[in-house]
């Protein structure tokens, strides 16, 4: 399937000079969603994964059908302040600015296997700083996964040590 025909492009979002590509019309038409989870599915079916980690907003919705489908756990990955347990935290570099993201102290417990899922890849910035808290807490990172990535921006190169996987590149 040409998932790019449901990417739409959006120029100077979030700021002049980005090229903001937007999955939400692979959200609303049944075909390309579907075909993103089972692809998916069947690339991590056999991995044994403990967990589905993802950041917030965009990587929720696979996030979770993935976990569901894997029969696993889901893991939210959230800005500062927003889970209201204990939390460990890291801070990233955007494509356009820093953040920092927060996930639960308790979401992953030492030797599970965790796959970590981004709708898009662009700095790496956010998965690596996602990895990186996956890794203080005692997990194993099987994989990262995208359905966008920004070969441009060279986010692979903070990612080299991880197995990559994605469906669409611009």
């Amino acid at each position: 399937m040409d998932l790019k025909q449901y990417i739409r492009n959006i120029p100077d979002f979030p700021q002049k000079g980005v090229m903001f590509r937007d999955i939400t019309p692979i959200l609303k038409e049944p075909a390309p969603f579907k075909y993103v989870i089972d692809t998916m599915v069947d690339k991590y079916k056999n991995n044994k994964i403990d967990k589905v980690i993802s950041v917030e907003a965009r990587g929720y919705i696979f996030g979770g059908v993935l976990s569901y489908h894997l029969e696993c756990g889901f893991v939210p990955v959230r800005k500062p302040g927003k889970l209201p347990a204990e939390t460990v935290s890291m801070e990233y570099t955007l494509e356009y600015g820093k953040n920092i993201i927060e996930i639960h102290k308790d979401a992953i417990m030492k030797g599970e296997r965790v796959l970590v899922f981004d709708d898009l890849l662009a700095t790496g910035g956010t998965v690596l700083a996602t990895c990186k808290l996956v890794e203080k807490l005692g997990g194993n990172v099987i994989g990262c996964a995208f359905v966008i990535n920004l070969a441009y921006l060279h986010g692979m190169d903070k990612l080299k040590d991880y197995d990559v996987f994605y469906l669409v590149e611009y």
